[in-house]
């Protein structure tokens, strides 16, 4: 029976750089819509992707106003890509996910029942940046998946299919606690993983770690806080 590693003793020098799905603009208002299609995200913002239907319509849309939505899909929620910000249900947004969050976290928690806090695969992963000759690669996967709550999550998602699986990789998040988990979660359905202001400035978590990925929720809830209603918003899977 192999044993169970301890946990790393310092921080490495090297983080691996964040895991990047999605990512938000801010459209400058004198970019016409005809521009925000996915084949001239690159073209006008250096970005490949696709749009993404990640934001929720208001439910009181004018016929008019639909017009100015992107990418919009029928449904309640009525799912787009972007649109002002004042058309968009960013709160309900909040609220859904926090819900969501909070379900998962109950089910984590029943998951994991017994074991110890794990320490979370970006540690593993710095190590083997930091020295890659002598921390393998295969070492620091195996000594994350050895850990006892890795292996209980790990054995649930193998006798799980779909929304019931728990994320390895938000393991760090969910060991920060119920509220915690919920207000990352929260923050992350409405600013994603990268935000692109208005001027052009680009936020973004220095790693995965949870810290780095609080600094940048702290910061993309801030600018969204103050935000222009009219100011347009787009989301886009990389």
């Amino acid at each position: 029976m192999s044993k169970t590693p301890r946990p790393l003793a310092h921080t490495p020098a090297v983080k691996p750089k964040a895991t990047i799905r999605t990512m938000i603009l801010c459209i400058p208002q004198e970019l016409p819509r005809e521009a925000l299609t996915s084949h001239q995200l690159d073209r006008n913002f250096g970005v490949q992707g696709t749009l993404s239907a990640r934001f929720w319509a208001s439910g009181a849309l004018h016929l008019w106003q639909r017009r100015q939505m992107i990418s919009m899909r029928k449904g309640r929620p009525a799912y787009c890509a972007g649109g002002p910000a004042k058309l968009l249900d960013l709160d309900g947004m909040l609220q859904a996910a926090a819900m969501g969050a909070g379900i998962r976290h109950q089910l984590f928690s029943r998951v994991v029942h017994g074991t110890r806090n794990a320490t979370p695969w970006h540690v593993y992963e710095s190590r083997h940046l930091a020295d890659p000759d002598k921390y393998l690669w295969d070492k620091a996967a195996a000594d994350f998946n050895n850990q006892p709550r890795v292996n209980a999550i790990r054995m649930h998602n193998a006798a799980t299919y779909g929304a019931g699986q728990i994320a390895l990789n938000e393991l760090e998040m969910y060991q920060a606690g119920y509220m915690a988990y919920q207000h990352h979660s929260a923050l992350t359905a409405i600013a994603g993983d990268v935000l692109i202001t208005a001027e052009g400035a680009k936020l973004a978590p220095a790693s995965d770690a949870m810290a780095d990925r609080v600094t940048y929720l702290e910061q993309a809830n801030r600018l969204f806080a103050a935000i222009d209603p009219d100011q347009r918003l787009l989301a886009v899977a990389l």
